[in-house]
């Protein structure tokens, strides 16, 4: 059933797109959730049925809004969004018929999923209330971030698409901004680099991204430069601009131990990293040495440093070393170092797989601690039906100090 120009005009007050339910929406489609999410957060916006105004509204904010729309996307929407609407009974507003039509006689959808094909993603952040106070909060409570993610994931582009873990450690750090603020932050297996902007947000001292994919680390350089990041590549060490973040080629089977060592970070991340038997050999290997950094990084002279006094554990698992040396000037000057620390979060797809890993970080003296139920963020992406936060495990992981 179509209305008119009359029917649309006498319609009722618009929208405030800063209802919660509205913001979801636009939320959703920009992130380009599920058709059958959209039809849900349009119904939650009509108090349970797509009115006329939640039409215009889509209309008004959510087609109209500015990115370059996936048309196949949009044309699944559209459909369905038709569909639902007339089984209602309802009034189709005019010219989203007339927008499906023009869909339906575009280009066809096999020429855009080729190989190499990209879409463009808005993820936002929308923070609820009681988080104004919050470090990561904007003045607008709404942080976004624009993503060009692959379409090809059965074909080998899975470092270039949003993955639950990526999706949790960035709710991690919007929520607890105190834990890497000021800090520098390493991730393995960057992927498209959302947790990157997120570290870039809350004021990390220094950003450094890797991947051991090549067209991986192509499109996230491309992504950073996409949310107006500076972006340095290939070079791990002495960053004179804090606001740039570093790209590096990493594959971990081939990192050597010094150019591991030159990283230096205080935290290290990594999101759905174990997830490949034949490879957690490497990532162990390559954690080991990054957590590892007090005894192979700072102290040069081991029987300075064995006074097991100087070594405290905080209520959090986290250790300080009062005992690195400073050898700039060849003295034996000690200095304050706080633990190098690693945050992995993953979802347990093969039981055997996670079991192999734990095995392995024993084996090489991890110290691996399950934070899921302690350290919870902010359900920062309650739109997002699709993600599910509590599917995803938060390890924390620390070198086991051997006295």
């Amino acid at each position: 059933m179509l209305c008119s120009a009359v029917e649309v005009a006498t319609m009722e007050e618009k929208l405030d797109p800063s209802l919660p339910c509205c913001r979801h929406l636009l939320s959703a489609i920009l992130a380009m959730e599920p058709s059958e999410c959209l039809i849900s957060h349009a119904r939650a916006c009509g108090g349970g049925s797509i009115t006329d105004q939640v039409q215009q509204f889509i209309w008004d904010h959510c087609l109209s809004a500015p990115g370059d729309f996936h048309a196949p996307y949009l044309k699944n929407f559209l459909k369905k969004l038709i569909t639902q609407v007339e089984f209602d009974h309802g009034c189709v507003l005019d010219h989203l018929y007339e927008l499906y039509a023009l869909y339906m006689t575009s280009s066809k959808d096999d020429s855009l999923v080729k190989r190499g094909a990209r879409i463009c993603k808005r993820i936002s952040f929308p923070f609820p209330d009681g988080c104004s106070e919050l470090q990561s909060c904007p003045q607008s409570r709404v942080l976004e971030f624009s993503l060009q993610c692959s379409l090809n994931m059965l074909e080998g582009d899975t470092g270039c698409s949003i993955w639950p873990s990526s999706l949790f450690l960035s709710e991690l750090i919007l929520s607890h901004p105190e834990l890497f603020s000021n800090k520098s932050c390493f991730e393995i297996g960057s992927g498209v680099g959302l947790v990157g902007l997120c570290l870039a947000h809350v004021k990390a001292s220094k950003v450094i991204l890797s991947d051991g994919d090549l067209s991986t680390l192509a499109n996230m350089k491309s992504n950073l430069e996409l949310n107006h990041l500076n972006v340095e590549a290939d070079l791990p060490e002495r960053n004179k601009n804090p606001s740039t973040v570093k790209c590096l080629y990493l594959p971990w089977e081939s990192a050597s131990e010094s150019e591991l060592q030159d990283i230096m970070p205080d935290v290290v991340l990594g999101a759905d990293v174990i997830y490949d038997p034949v490879c957690l050999p490497h990532l162990v290997r390559v954690l080991s040495i990054l957590l590892n950094q007090m005894n192979l990084g700072f102290c040069r002279q081991p029987a300075s440093c064995k006074d097991p006094s100087l070594n405290i554990e905080h209520e959090n698992g986290e250790h300080d070393y009062k005992d690195a040396i400073d050898r700039s000037d060849g003295s034996s000057k000690c200095l304050s170092k706080e633990a190098t620390v690693a945050y992995i979060a993953c979802v347990i797809r093969n039981i055997e797989t996670f079991n192999y890993f734990l095995s392995l970080g024993e084996q090489a003296n991890l110290h691996i601690v399950d934070l899921t139920d302690s350290l919870k963020p902010v359900n920062l992406l309650c739109y997002m039906h699709s993600y599910n936060q509590a599917s995803v495990k938060l390890l924390r992981i620390t070198f086991r100090n051997i006295q």
